[in-house]
């Protein structure tokens, strides 16, 4: 048998995993099948983010529904990005600022 590959899973992916059996009601072998992850692996998405709704709903909180999930994952790629685009600006302006400092007859 090959060695397991170890991967690891953003939180939004192991959300969005459990609402696939939560919301539809499929089975947690059908979706982890898809999804191409172990059972087992799955199974703990699903109790957690059950504890987390169940949690919600004794605070008086409404939990996101699909649309909410998928937006709030939109603006943290969205988030993400800016996030990279300013280390980058970052990155440019020293390297300007030292390319100014280098120039001939610069002080």
């Amino acid at each position: 048998m090959p060695p397991r590959k170890r991967r690891s899973f953003t939180a939004e992916y192991k959300v969005e995993a459990a609402h696939r059996v939560i919301d539809s009601g499929r089975g947690i072998a059908e979706v982890a099948r898809e999804l191409g992850i172990h059972e087992t692996v799955l199974s703990t998405w699903v109790k957690d983010e059950r504890r987390r709704i169940a949690a919600a709903e004794i605070h008086g909180e409404k939990p996101l529904d699909a649309a909410e999930r998928a937006e709030l994952l939109r603006l943290r790629r969205q988030v993400g990005e800016l996030g990279k685009d300013n280390a980058f600006l970052v990155k440019a302006s020293a390297y300007f600022a030292a390319m100014h400092k280098n120039r001939s007859g610069s002080i």
